[in-house]
């Protein structure tokens, strides 16, 4: 039998304890693709306490059978086990946990309604009333909700641990960040609360801190010693679709890099914490936030590249070009590709330019880090053409196919000495067996049931985050500059992402 990977680690010992977990906004598209799938594959496994609650709170006129249907259809779509929903029984015994309340968000009786209707059901089963409430909303509610679940008494209990997680965007820039900060610290303590980044769920993203700190071979050389630079890339073959509207106003620096992307650059650049637990890493990421230069007007037009992308085609698909969505205002420069150029001025990176891209209609669905190594100091043999691409390259596959790969020279076979680039391959599911791994949503659901708030982003990352990104975009804003550039869909970009690099003898990785 496969040792679950959801159960392995420090702390993950203990099973979580009796919980309610109520979910805000749970008749949209996150509570039956995402949550409730997640929170049906972990009662499968066995993973959370048998006495748990799911209590959906929403504004149509739902009721609890039809909730149940609905959720039906998620689980039998988008849960690793969807073939244990058509069981009728073991649907059944999962079904009679989901409940629902009808409520505006702007409605505090109907929290009072909500809080009666929680509390009633720990009381019937006789067990603590802890609480994990979950924002699965449009951001416009978050403080709506927030202040009412204050108001309505909600938030702390004799009986119980009361908790709340928040989906991003957190909020659009530094001041609203703020703003949202501190209305949740109005309410609760910042040790209940859990900034949710499904990216940070993911296998290799976690296995980062696995490779860098079990592994003595690598952390003596992971400075600007030996690394000449990184590069970050997170490629999405889809557009923007139905989220025109959203899009429109957030772009793709305020959709992937305020948060994924930085997120993973801080994992990647962190210095050892102190011990395995939250507070000590976060403390560390936030620290090279903190360390990261902002740029000036003149610097973002230097050190950056945004793009939109035009009318083209994915695996032989027509994919009309950004402009022509509906929900997009004429004559749109939202940027749905962007490159930036940033430097870490600490000990460890001084010197070493870290090289972020994403964007929208691309080629393939893929997210990989990948550190570029120095070349040797002298080199014994004949020179090539590309000797300058010939480094040692470590690279992190995110998605899809995770896993981890090592570039290194090797002799050809034959007379002289004849070299080749060859690569050492690590996958998990080719070392683990697992067939599908537990998906992100179940790492970070079980980790906020046990309280381990390792994966969840701190109020001052958010913020430090927001003091990186809110210059890139004021400096569009301000000179227009860099020029908006456009590229086909189906394609890896624009000309100025590659000259970006190539103006420091640099080249993207292929993906």
């Amino acid at each position: 039998m496969v040792e679950n990977p959801l159960r392995v680690g420090p702390g993950m010992e203990r099973p979580p304890n009796p919980v309610t977990v109520v979910i805000f906004g749970a008749t949209g598209d996150l509570t039956a693709r995402k949550l409730v799938p997640a929170l049906y594959s972990l009662v499968q496994e066995d993973q959370i306490s048998p006495h748990f609650e799911i209590v959906g709170f929403a504004r149509r006129d739902w009721a609890d059978d039809f909730f149940r249907e609905k959720m039906f259809e998620g689980v039998t779509r988008f849960s690793r086990f969807a073939e244990h929903a058509a069981d009728s029984a073991l649907w059944g015994q999962f079904s009679a946990h989901l409940h629902y309340v009808q409520g505006n968000f702007d409605q505090p009786e109907r929290y009072r309604e909500l809080d009666r209707t929680i509390a009633g059901l720990a009381q019937e089963q006789n067990r603590p009333d802890n609480r994990l409430y979950y924002l699965a909303t449009p951001p416009s509610w978050y403080d709506v909700i927030i202040e009412n679940i204050g108001k309505a008494g909600m938030v702390q209990g004799e009986n119980g641990w009361r908790r709340i997680v928040i989906e991003k965007p957190f909020g659009v820039d530094l001041a609203s960040a703020r703003a949202l900060n501190g209305t949740l610290h109005s309410v609760f303590d910042e040790s209940q609360v859990y900034r949710i980044d499904h990216y940070l769920g993911k296998e290799t993203v976690q296995n980062i801190l696995v490779l860098r700190f079990a592994n003595a071979i690598y952390e003596p050389i992971w400075n600007r010693r030996y690394v000449d630079h990184v590069q970050i890339s997170v490629a999405e073959s889809v557009g923007v679709g139905s989220r025109a509207g959203y899009y429109d106003q957030a772009g793709v620096v305020r959709d992937m890099f305020q948060n994924h992307i930085l997120q993973l650059l801080t994992l990647v650049a962190m210095e050892p914490p102190v011990a395995f637990e939250a507070d000590a890493i976060r403390d560390e990421k936030v620290k090279v936030l903190r360390a990261i230069r902002p740029q000036s007007v003149d610097e973002v037009a230097h050190h950056s590249v945004r793009a939109q992308y035009t009318d083209g085609a994915i695996n032989g698909e027509p994919i009309p070009g950004y402009c022509e969505l509906e929900g997009t205002a004429e004559g749109s420069q939202t940027p749905t590709y962007a490159a930036l150029r940033w430097q870490i001025d600490n000990w460890r990176w001084q010197g070493v330019p870290i090289y972020m891209r994403s964007g929208k209609c691309m080629p393939t669905r893929v997210s990989e880090i990948s550190i570029h190594f120095k070349q040797p100091p002298h080199l014994l043999f004949d020179a090539v053409d590309d000797e300058s691409l010939r480094s040692n390259v470590l690279a992190l596959r995110i998605q899809p196919d995770e896993g981890i790969s090592l570039k290194f020279e090797s002799k050809l076979p034959g007379q002289g000495v004849r070299r080749r680039p060859v690569t050492m391959d690590f996958r998990y599911g080719a070392s683990f067996g697992l067939v599908e791994p537990p998906d992100a949503y179940e790492r970070l659901l079980l980790d906020a049931m046990l309280g381990d708030a390792m994966l969840f982003t701190r109020g001052d990352e958010i913020e430090a985050a927001w003091q990186l990104i809110d210059p890139v975009i004021q400096g569009w804003e301000a000179s227009g500059k860099p020029d908006l550039e456009i590229y086909e869909a189906g394609t890896w970009g624009p000309p100025g992402a590659d000259h970006l690099l190539q103006s420091d003898g640099r080249r993207w990785r292929r993906l």
